[in-house]
């Protein structure tokens, strides 16, 4: 079979991508995705050291890449147009949160299963803050190459960004037509209207 060819890492993270989407993070268990893999459990511990790793690699491996994207933003403040940067980190991260939010949504059914689950992602540094804090980073970054106001309040722009992005994943479902706003249309008004209230008046930009 095809799959039996690929390295036994990727098809650990091919199954549990496939299983966390189907049954959900909760049911989706080590022993199961192990077995949908095709080798041990054993095995499957001596490429991740946890399911809560798995799932932080299936996030980072599987779908739409937000984090590399902000990183290398970050690392080259006043590159491109704040416009457009900003444009492309809200569809990354529209495309993120539509992808990801089926795979965490049954952690929320069980607050005891939630609390460990977090627990757990602290103990390896992750959670779903941390693009919150790389995208106030960025905004950071670029209020100190004089394109974000001075006195703009960035994780509150990052917030709410990528607050509408997350929001874009569930909020639609139950509407008449069912359908999320397109996600390049949606991307470009989040960030025509954020840059509204933390970008540099022509004003300000005049020496």
């Amino acid at each position: 079979m095809e799959s039996a060819q690929k390295p036994a890492r990727v098809r650990i993270l091919d199954a549990a991508h496939d299983l966390m989407l189907t049954v959900g993070l909760g049911r989706a268990t080590t022993k199961e995705i192990a077995k949908a893999a095709g080798c041990s459990e054993a095995a499957l511990y001596k490429y991740f050291e946890s399911k809560e790793e798995l799932f932080v690699r299936v996030l980072s491996e599987r779908l739409p890449r937000l984090t590399p994207l902000l990183s290398g933003l970050t690392a080259e403040p006043g590159t491109g147009t704040l416009e457009g940067n900003l444009t492309r980190i809200a569809r990354q991260a529209a495309l993120f949160y539509e992808q990801s939010f089926p795979i965490a949504a049954s952690l929320y059914a069980e607050a005891q299963l939630k609390r460990r689950h977090d627990d757990a992602l602290r103990k390896i540094g992750a959670g779903p803050h941390l693009p919150i804090e790389a995208l106030d980073a960025y905004l950071r970054a670029e209020q100190t190459a004089g394109r974000v106001r001075a006195g703009a309040d960035t994780f509150a722009a990052a917030s709410l960004l990528l607050g509408a992005c997350a929001q874009r994943a569930f909020a639609y479902d139950a509407t008449p037509d069912g359908e999320r706003p397109p996600v390049d249309d949606f991307a470009a008004r989040l960030a025509r209207t954020l840059l509204g209230g933390i970008s540099v008046a022509p004003d300000d930009a005049r020496p």
